[in-house]
């Protein structure tokens, strides 16, 4: 049974809708009203003088005597309104609803999302693009990046708009902070209905657990006390009285307040102020709406992005430097700086990451775990310890009396299984069925009865816990259980609390007209302790010894069953206790001991048909399960044992089967321990120790504060602790364990406010299915970030090899972009679709402390194993491109460390000499046609050719063209000049052929002869071969030793830029390919994938997005045109093959020597696992 007060329990049918609301609607306007009461501690104003709030508050009903305000107010203290007069005023006043928030516009919103960091960064980025590309409009990068980033950032924003959108119309639901509904008397009759049609005048019942609908006077008590903390602040429960006890209505004792919760007793009232004219309304009306505060998810997502982004900018702002001390143009250190910057952010993150959130939110909610506080997901993967109750959660929660002891004897009742075998007529009987029908709260729903009067009794709701509901049922069997309560009406009592762990009621005797007769129903120890006599066979007698060893060996029977056990007792009350006794149940001015012992009895739960495999899940998991139950040891035992708890034998096990004491029986050889609550108060920290070094535990009989100190000594041997509660005292323990988890149909709304996580069908294996998906979620967040970071090195290794060795660009940053938010977004996203691995629930649980989100060995393994590999694969490929292309590695150092190969700015265009072997093979020097270094002197007069008297951009007009009756010739003059300059500087001939003419007047014409075209300072050299592309056949293979041996090339301004989009295009795609094998890997962090398959078709869809994509970017003409790519021949495709394939085996290796190492304890796989298990 439950370790708190009973309850009533919401309808069966509940919706999920309801259960939503009854969750999360007080955290929403809670923070309002916490928000408002901050404001007047620190002396904000909220838009009225707080000061004043008292003395707005003007009421009068609390002041004035029952009779009178139910006058005034129409109504009855005995009937409730009527339904005419309450439907006339609900149509005066509305419904009983607080008035959302004001919001803030959409296009404040909307504007919001262009302020945040990654926003701002990306703008200032394309800002300077577009400076860049004002400076020099020839270049048309410029504006196409500047462009590309505005779209990125306005996408960005779009999509989170959206998505917080969506959040915005799944919190509205809960703007309205009610309970779905509450106990409304009207017409004299008492049902259930929805809390929005309360209206002022109605009489409602406040029950234990309750939050109050409405604000109300009290016009009927019993003890009760109610938390107003969310007006106050102070968590102290406060009685409450019927009388007034202060004219300031937030002082007076006999009024209840809207959003208040009852934590003791029970009542009744008349509502007096709904809606917004209720005190919290009132309050609320004063407060902003609350902001909501990030989740440690959020935090330390953005706390890795704001790191990221820092290292980002500070390579950034680093090789800007490093550019301006070389002399680069300070526009083209800015632009490198940006994609520096743009190759470090993983744009695509917070959008996986928003995925991630939303599918896993999604998907438990389909296996019935609402998630109130996204951080208690994160949390859950590191779970070591559940501290479950035991009645509704690992059991049914669907009591059914088997069993009943009276005169000594064990009878069964009538089940489906079973015959009823005892006499109804026995005078002893009698009595227990007397206190089994009016020692009690629970009931039938009346308007659920009145709509089904024909419902089979079994299948009938009851306002009520489970144990009062199955004796109500089975006594409803035997006689109408309302006619036996109106035979013997109740006159006072002292409602279950479980500190006391009894009830008490009484009543009229209607056995002996005018006495009262005293029932006691609760624990069998708390109720015998209280019995000096025996009731047998309907005899009253005094209790013998004999009598407690028959009544202890019966309860030991029934226990041992698993069944949950009641003692009913009884006291004859002398005539002084007549009607008119002021009895005072705060301090008992009746008798409580003395009483007269009646009998058992016992009812089952049984356990959840899905609870042992869950909890073996567990414990394969690593999580250790307790059992914690206000039950008694023996029964609390039987149930542990079926629902797999407790396996092994307990030390009294050992001490029965080997027919010694316990004393006697080593600690250390169980592994299995029941502690009783009452040892609990005696236990030292050393203690403590001793018994949660057991591997399977249960504590019986416990108090919820006894649950709480269980959760405390948890916590102290650092066990992350999963506590489960319904009741309202259970909400300390809720509020102290790592995970509060209410139960959604059985638990008070108090429960459900402290809790973290609820769970809807109330059953254990839903809070297992929430620690897997807690588990998955982690895990695949961790592997998005994997897989998303890993592509960060190849994109910044090519702006740290053109900034530091001066190789052309081998990537720019609008093919960063395209690999972000293109390539890469789908699989990265998809990678929250992919299905847990065989082995997440055989995992010992996370360390927190260590094994965050985002650690160094992620960042190792994704920076400097793959994304190490990926970037040798780029640059592989790079080279195999240039290579093929006419320029060998070795010539490519500093090639463009003065920013000149392929640009875009006409006074930076250079001609390419190239020295190769022999015509298209291998390169091996190469110098920029410019008047600076080797040819410097052949611009000044004291050249030994022609002087070179034009710009260097002169020397791109006309090259094609024909001249000189040599077909194919160029006709520029200074192209041929500049080609028989690097002739003459290099002696050796072009690669290609060539003709001059020799003599006074040049009309001889002479072919591919080096001597005498370049040895002859008068010639002038056509290079015919540029325009055929005839080889030059007198070229000698190029040798050291050798004199005029290899030949030279030039490559204009068009033949770099297309081979740079050649070169582009290869190690875009080569990172593509090694992302094809990087999500593969990403999918799992210690199996195989071929253990875990390729059945996540989002990510296969991804793959073939990619792809689509790459055949887009390459083949497709206008794409191609508009990013800067080429059409690769297919033979460029293969370079990063072998690479990817070399990257998977490697990964497939390093996890097999994990797995190993766990499995055998060899030291390389725990070295692995040490270094690079991330």
């Amino acid at each position: 049974p439950r370790s708190h007060p009973p309850q009533e329990s919401p309808p069966p049918a509940m919706s999920t809708k309801q259960e939503l609301e009854m969750a999360a609607a007080y955290s929403e306007t809670s923070s309002r009203v916490a928000d408002a009461l901050e404001k007047k501690k620190a002396g904000k104003s909220t838009g009225k003088d707080p000061d004043d709030l008292k003395k707005e508050i003007e009421m009068w009903e609390h002041r004035v005597s029952v009779e009178e305000m139910c006058e005034r107010l129409g109504t009855s203290a005995e009937n409730g309104m009527t339904s005419a007069n309450a439907a006339a005023v609900l149509a005066r006043d509305g419904p009983n609803m607080l008035t959302p928030p004001k919001q803030k516009p959409w296009w404040v919103k909307l504007g919001m999302q262009f302020l945040n960091f990654f926003a701002i960064l990306l703008q200032v980025a394309a800002i300077i693009s577009f400076i860049g590309y004002a400076l020099h409009p020839e270049s048309s990068d410029h504006l196409i990046l500047g462009i590309v980033l505005y779209c990125v950032v306005i996408l960005t924003a779009l999509f989170t708009f959206f998505q917080e959108g969506k959040s915005e119309k799944t919190m509205e639901k809960f703007k309205n902070f009610l309970p779905p509904e509450s106990l409304i008397t009207r017409d004299g009759k008492k049902s259930k209905m929805d809390a929005s049609v309360i209206v002022v005048g109605d009489l409602i019942d406040i029950e234990l657990g309750d939050k109050l609908p409405a604000d109300c006077r009290i016009i009927v008590n019993n003890k009760l006390k109610v938390d107003n903390s969310s007006l106050t602040g102070e968590a102290e429960p406060l009685s409450r009285t019927v009388e007034c006890t202060d004219d300031n209505p937030l002082e007076t004792k006999n009024l209840a307040f809207f959003g208040t919760l009852a934590v003791e007793g029970t009542a009744k009232g008349i509502v007096v102020n709904t809606g917004d004219r209720t005190v919290f309304g009132r309050i609320a009306g004063l407060a902003a709406s609350a902001g909501m505060e990030e989740t440690t998810l959020q935090i330390e997502i953005h706390h890795f992005v704001v790191i990221i982004s820092a290292i980002a900018i500070s390579l950034g702002v680093i090789f800007f430097v490093i550019g301006i001390i070389k002399g680069t143009g300070w526009i083209d250190n800015i632009v490198f700086c940006i994609g520096i910057i743009v190759a470090n952010v993983p744009e695509g993150l917070l959008a996986t990451v928003t995925v991630s959130l939303t599918l896993t939110a999604k998907r438990m909610a389909k296996k019935n775990v609402l998630v109130k506080k996204l951080e208690c997901v994160e949390t859950l993967g590191s779970c070591t310890t559940i501290c479950s109750d035991k009645t509704g959660t690992l059991t049914q929660n669907r009591m059914t009396i088997l069993h009943l002891m009276y005169n000594g004897r064990i009878e069964t009742a009538k089940t489906t299984t079973t015959e009823q075998s005892f006499d109804f007529n026995d005078p002893t009987f009698k009595a227990l069925f007397l206190g089994a029908c009016n020692c009690a709260k629970a009931q039938f729903d009346q308007t659920e009865l009145a709509e089904h009067p024909d419902r089979p009794i079994d299948e009938r709701a009851v306002m009520g816990d489970a144990s009062e509901a199955g004796i109500l049922k089975w006594a409803e069997k035997l006689t109408p259980v309302m006619e036996e309560r109106a035979k013997s009406p109740q006159v006072s009592g002292i409602p279950f609390n479980s500190t006391n762990k009894f009830m008490i009621t009484i009543n009229k005797d209607c056995n002996n007209p005018g006495r009262l007769i005293l029932l006691m129903k609760g624990a069998p120890e708390r109720i015998i302790e209280r019995c000096s006599m025996v009731l047998e066979n309907g005899q009253e007698r005094g209790m013998t010894a004999r009598d407690n060893e028959v009544i202890a060996e019966n309860l030991q029977t029934l226990m041992e069953g698993g069944e949950r056990v009641l003692a009913f007792a009884q006291y004859k009350l002398e005539s002084k206790y007549d009607e008119n006794y002021e009895f005072d149940t705060d301090n008992p001015n009746f008798p409580l001991q003395g009483l007269t012992f009646v009998g058992l009895a016992a009812l089952l739960d049984p356990p959840r048909e899905t609870v042992p495999y869950a909890v073996s899940t567990c414990q394969q998991a690593g999580i250790q399960v307790i059992m914690v139950t206000g039950d008694h040891p023996d029964t609390a035992k039987a149930i542990a044992k079926q629902v797999k708890i407790i396996t092994d034998p307990t030390r009294q096990d050992l001490a029965k089967s080997r027919g010694v004491a316990v004393e006697d029986i080593d600690p250390s050889e169980c592994r299995a321990i029941v502690v009783p609550g009452w040892e609990i108060k005696d236990l030292v920290e050393a203690d403590w120790d001793r018994v949660l070094a057991h591997e399977q535990i249960v504590f019986a009989r416990t108090s919820p504060q006894q649950k709480l100190i269980i959760v405390e000594n948890c916590q102290r041997l650092d066990k992350i602790v999963a506590v489960t509660g319904d009741g309202v005292n259970d909400s300390p323990a809720l509020k102290k364990g790592n995970i509060g988890v209410a139960m959604g149909i059985s638990g008070s709304d108090v429960s459900k406010e402290a809790a973290d996580m609820i769970i809807l069908d109330d059953n254990f294996a839903s809070i297992v299915s929430g620690v897997e998906e807690g588990r998955l979620i982690f895990d695949n967040m961790k592997k998005s970030i994997a897989y998303t970071l890993t592509s960060n090195i190849p994109e910044i290794t090519p702006f740290i090899s053109f900034i530091l060795i001066g190789f052309p660009l081998p990537l720019p940053t609008i093919l960063i972009l395209v690999i972000d938010l293109g390539t890469d977004m789908l699989p990265a996203i998809s990678l929250a679709y992919e299905k847990a691995e065989s082995d997440i629930m055989l995992r010992p649980p996370r360390d927190a402390k260590k094994d965050h989100l985002v650690t160094k060995k992620l960042i190792s393994f994704s920076y400097f194993q793959i994304g190490m590999m990926q970037a040798y694969a780029g640059f592989f490929t790079y080279f195999v491109i240039f290579n093929d292309y006419g320029m060998s590695p070795q010539i490519l150092p500093k090639l463009d460390a003065g920013a000149n190969f392929a640009t875009d700015i006409s006074e930076d265009k250079r001609y390419l000499a190239i020295r190769n072997s022999v015509p298209r093979g291998y390169s091996y020097a190469r110098n920029w046609f410019e008047n600076d270094g080797i040819f410097a002197k052949y611009f000044t007069s004291g050249s030994p050719l022609p002087v070179q008297t034009e710009e260097e951009e002169d020397l791109f007009s006309g090259a094609p063209g024909a001249g000189a009756g040599v077909v194919g010739a160029p006709a520029n003059e200074q192209f041929n000049n500049m080609i028989k300059i690097i002739g003459y500087e290099y002696q050796i001939p072009p690669c290609f052929e060539y003709a001059c003419t020799s003599g006074g007047n040049g009309t001889a014409l002479i072919e591919n002869d080096w001597q005498a075209c370049f040895g002859d300072a008068t010639s002038t050299v056509y290079y015919n071969g540029f325009n055929t592309g005839v080889k030059n056949p007198n070229v000698m293979e190029h040798q050291d030793s050798v004199p005029n041996s290899g030949c030279f090339d030039v490559w204009t301004n068009e033949m770099q830029d297309e081979t740079l989009t050649f070169v582009h295009s290869g190690f875009l795609l080569s990172i593509v390919i090694m992302q094809f094998t990087g999500v593969m890997i990403c999918k799992t962090r210690i199996l195989s994938l071929f253990s875990q398959g390729m059945t996540n078709w989002v990510l296969n869809a991804g793959l073939l997005q990619e792809t689509v994509m790459m055949i887009g970017l390459l083949y497709i003409p206008p794409i191609a045109k508009a990013f800067g790519t080429n059409h690769l021949k297919f033979v460029h495709w293969l370079p990063a093959i072998p690479w990817s394939v070399g990257e998977f085996v490697y990964d497939e290796v390093r996890k097999m020597l994990i797995r190993r190492g766990n499995r055998t304890g060899s030291g390389i796989g725990l070295w692995m696992r040490e270094f690079t298990y991330w």
